[in-house]
């Protein structure tokens, strides 16, 4: 599949199925309790809790890493967001992202998720499977780029590249500790040695 980079600006309650607009303005509505996020995966509002306070300087460390490489006109965040997926009937709010800038020039609540050139996902007990299985597929049936998995249990950093109908046609997996190289649009290496679990933060821990 050839990697498009110029995508749409903006969306307003997406386009799809009649269930899926009906879910999206929904969760627009809803009152999602204090310390929690709500995405559409699987038919389903499924709500999750925030990430754990460690995850953030792993979150900025992607962000300033990431930086200098960014294809033209995009930017880099984990900043909370809702990104649509009318296709896959899909909303997430990704950890971390590189999206096209003139994707935010909006006042709408969803950001079209073609507008994204990188995703990256940190698991926790409550979202792991759904980050090594639902959002595998549904990014890369997307078109999303480039897919960086980092799976806190394992203690290990996975990209997926090559998006296609079957999800994606390519992955590698690292340790943490050891660079991961990030494939085009990007072209760099990633440190991964300070995403590691603290000392005394049992693997999976609860909570993200």
């Amino acid at each position: 599949m050839t990697v498009m980079l110029e995508r749409p600006t903006a969306i307003d309650v997406p386009s799809g199925t009649a269930r899926f607009r009906a879910l999206c303005r929904t969760l627009l509505d809803m009152e999602v309790p204090d310390g929690y996020r709500a995405e559409i995966i699987g038919g389903n509002i499924v709500m999750s809790p925030w990430s754990r306070g460690f995850y953030l300087p792993i979150m900025q460390s992607l962000r300033s890493q990431l930086e200098p490489h960014l294809p033209p006109g995009h930017t880099v965040d984990h900043a909370p967001f809702l990104f649509a997926f009318p296709r896959a009937e899909r909303a997430y709010g990704p950890d971390v992202y590189v999206a096209a800038a003139s994707a935010f020039r909006t006042e709408e609540r969803y950001v079209d998720g073609e507008a994204l050139s990188l995703v990256a996902e940190l698991t926790s007990d409550s979202t792991r499977e759904t980050d090594r299985t639902d959002k595998v597929s549904a990014y890369g049936r997307s078109g999303v780029p480039v897919y960086l998995l980092l799976d806190m249990e394992e203690q290990a950093a996975t990209v997926f590249w090559r998006p296609s109908e079957r999800g994606y046609d390519s992955r590698l997996t690292t340790p943490f500790g050891e660079p991961l190289g990030i494939p085009e649009p990007f072209g760099c290496d990633l440190d991964t040695s300070g995403f590691k679990t603290p000392a005394g933060e049992p693997d999976g821990a609860e909570g993200r």
